[in-house]
């Protein structure tokens, strides 16, 4: 048994339990495409156009920390310093061996000189000189690898000390004082403010219908009027999951602005009156970082599927990607969770 209800995005119809006469009764609508010149936008988060997760280039236990989350850095600017003293020990061993080269090619050298000289003179053969000279080259060769051996140590020594890449801010200092650091694990992430972007998805159909010299403005936190991009960028790829393409917009520096803010771009008039899905807030589930509606199929058993959501406006919610005009949807997660 169903009855039939308008809506504002399309029929909306109770349908009963088909189970016991008990079960709740899982009412639902059939998605309508909505037409209109009403305004239309999607969110996005704001983001460092130059962000940096540092890492630790070498093993050792953390034993100074310069800085702390929300510090202002320069570049260069030592951030951390990570126990050394193995590293120390192995560059003094390292330079002991390359004297001993030295001093051993100073020997080799004034041996091959007193060779030529007799040989000059007659007194020892040309095989003698030949092997004379093969020691000096031997002893050469033995002191460059013993030069280069000790660089190497002295470069590895300066990775216990971490410095800031550029001028920035400290967003993230996941580690303590103690804290053992391994090669490839993030220390701190640092930011550069002056630059900050807004990263949002638009739909497909969307996306291709933007212009190149689009004026695109951007909601923020704390302005009160929407922000004028300085640019943007369209990415050429489409996520095939969602259908969605990856629209980045350069923000003009402003203060208060940091990293993970929530914005909402608005989208140009010609794509504001383009048809819209528009579905109930009420009928939306959220589960950690999916968000989506339980769509009805051709069984009548209802299955949860994940929506890119635009604006939401008077009780409903602008759907950007994941479902059809149409569909039928339910308008209770709740019961349909119970009804799958």
């Amino acid at each position: 048994m169903s009855a039939s209800q308008a809506g504002a995005s399309g029929e909306v119809l109770t349908t009963g339990a088909t189970a016991a006469s008990h079960a709740p009764t899982l009412r639902s609508m059939v998605v309508a495409a909505a037409t209109g010149p009403q305004g239309s936008s999607v969110e996005g988060l704001v983001e460092a156009v130059r962000q940096t997760a540092v890492s630790a280039q070498v093993s050792g236990a953390i034993v100074q920390l310069e800085v702390k989350a929300g510090d202002r850095v320069r570049a260069g600017q030592v951030l951390l310093r990570i126990d050394a003293r193995a590293s120390t020990q192995a560059s003094q061993a390292s330079e002991a061996q390359a004297q001993a080269s030295r001093a051993a090619l100073q020997l080799a050298s004034r041996e091959y000189e007193r060779q030529k000289q007799l040989h000059q003179q007659h007194f020892i053969s040309q095989a003698a000189l030949d092997q004379a000279e093969a020691q000096f080259k031997a002893t050469q060769a033995q002191v460059q690898a013993q030069l280069a051996q000790l660089a190497l140590t002295r470069t590895q020594g300066d990775f216990h000390v971490v410095r800031s890449p550029y001028d920035g801010v400290i967003s993230d200092l996941p580690v303590a004082l103690g804290d053992m650091a391994m090669p490839g694990r993030p220390l701190l992430t640092v930011y550069e403010p002056r630059a900050l972007r807004v990263r949002a998805h638009l739909a497909q159909s969307q996306a291709l219908q933007i212009q190149d010299k689009a004026v695109l403005r951007v909601e923020l936190p704390g302005q009160s009027q929407p922000v004028l991009a300085q640019s943007f960028q369209l990415l050429p790829a489409v996520d095939a999951s969602s259908h969605t393409m990856e629209l980045r917009l350069n923000l003009p520096a402003l203060p208060g602005l940091v990293p993970g803010m929530f914005a909402r771009v608005q989208l140009p008039a010609n794509l504001s009156s383009a048809a819209q899905l528009r579905v109930p807030q009420s009928a939306v589930q959220r589960r950690a970082e999916m968000t989506g509606v339980y769509v009805i199929n051709a069984a009548g058993k209802p299955l949860l599927r994940q929506l890119r959501l635009g604006a939401a406006q008077a009780g409903y919610v602008e759907v950007l990607s994941g479902l059809n005009p149409g569909e039928r949807i339910a308008l209770d997660p709740q019961v349909a969770a119970r009804q799958r």
